[in-house]
């Protein structure tokens, strides 16, 4: 779903279907979410990334809690649980992080937009049941976990300017493509693309 491509909004500014009609009807109806202008980039700094992080890493917690409810699949249960563990762990991590080095998130357009946008993905995955919910939620998922990579490598680990969070951003790098790759081989299985 288009959902976190707005998180590659995060990548602009700074963030986890093919051959199944349902699962492509729903992308569809997802917001498109577009990167703002360039030179919005030039305006992240520290604070606004990490507000950044932390709501997109709560915004997959919440997802992986509407997906242990609603999957059929107990694999899907069990990826949400790991998207549930993995992603706490990253928020604590980050707010350990960015009290110790005396930064307060500072909540900005890109991470409000990130919020509102997940409402609406959060809802539509709350009106599905079962199967459709099984490939819905893994192929979000899986955009998901692209645009967090992307975001991660086009801007958030270069627009880092303190050391410590640049390597925090750069040590979970490897988690979120563990995911990515999971998310894809579990909606594979699942029928998805």
């Amino acid at each position: 779903m288009r959902r976190l491509a707005g998180v590659v909004l995060i990548a602009a500014v700074s963030a986890c279907g093919g051959g199944d009609a349902e699962v492509e009807d729903m992308s569809d109806t997802a917001p498109a979410t577009e990167a703002p202008a360039p030179e919005a980039e030039a305006q992240i700094d520290d604070a606004d990334i990490a507000a950044i992080v932390v709501t997109a890493n709560s915004i997959d917690v919440r997802n992986g809690e509407i997906a242990r409810e609603r999957a059929s699949d107990p694999r899907v249960r069990e990826f949400a649980q790991t998207m549930i563990t993995d992603h706490t762990a990253v928020n604590q991590s980050a707010q350990e992080l960015v009290t110790r080095l005396g930064v307060t998130p500072t909540e900005n357009d890109v991470s409000r937009s990130l919020q509102q946008s997940a409402e609406e993905t959060q809802q539509r995955l709350s009106s599905l049941s079962g199967a459709e919910f099984d490939r819905a939620y893994m192929q979000n998922e899986v955009e998901y976990h692209q645009a967090v990579l992307s975001a991660l490598d086009d801007t958030l680990i270069p627009n880092a300017t303190n050391d410590e969070l640049r390597q925090t951003l750069v040590s979970v790098r490897p988690a979120f493509q563990a995911h990515l790759e999971h998310a894809q081989s579990l909606l594979q299985e699942l029928g998805g693309s």
